[in-house]
């Protein structure tokens, strides 16, 4: 992703309005390896809002349809409430539910993962971004993942699961901005 295209859309995530209590929400979606983490990092560099990784809330290997109400119960239903997101880290390593997290949100908050742009949470969303690239150039980043060897056996199974969640909520059909995933990223630059 170019700067320009940071810009653009901090720009746009700034003079939404809040859907979720005082804070905007802005839910960055795809497939695995589309880009999402990279474009959210850059997003968070120049709104200053803080990422929350699905990652975090994806009760295993099979979770990713889980995810959606851990989502709803720990991210967005506290913010409608005035408070800020708390949830349990699930721990990949060891299998199993880990310590308490939070979030401190003010203005917005920046979620990146498969599943976050599900049909329960776009009413709170005040942008939603849809990143696509295709198979084989998601494929290569995969490959080039620190955790690749451990993902490996799992990829099958994930990208089912995405086939099943995708088919059921066309996120990208939704979005407020799709980003070619294929681009290059270059960092973003504050100014």
């Amino acid at each position: 992703m170019d700067s320009e295209t940071v810009k653009s859309l901090a720009e746009a995530s700034r003079t939404r309005p809040p859907l979720a209590g005082n804070a905007r929400l802005v839910a960055i979606e795809g497939r695995s390896g589309a880009g999402k983490t990279t474009l959210a990092e850059a997003l968070a560099a120049e709104t200053g809002w803080p990422v929350f990784h699905m990652d975090d809330v994806y009760p295993g290997w099979t979770g990713l349809a889980a995810s959606v109400d851990l989502l709803a119960c720990w991210v967005v239903m506290p913010l409608l409430n005035g408070a800020n997101p708390r949830w349990r880290r699930y721990d990949w390593v060891q299998g199993r539910l880990a310590e308490w997290r939070t979030a401190s949100v003010t203005d917005g908050l920046i979620i990146e993962g498969s599943g976050c742009g599900a049909a329960e949470i776009r009413p709170y969303l005040s942008i939603l971004v849809w990143i696509d690239a295709p198979d084989e150039v998601r494929y290569r980043r995969l490959d080039l993942r620190d955790d690749a060897e451990a993902y490996a056996p799992y990829r099958g199974i994930w990208a089912h699961q995405e086939n099943v969640f995708y088919a059921a909520h066309t996120p990208w059909e939704y979005a407020d901005v799709v980003i070619d995933g294929t681009a290059p990223h270059q960092p973003a630059q504050q100014g």
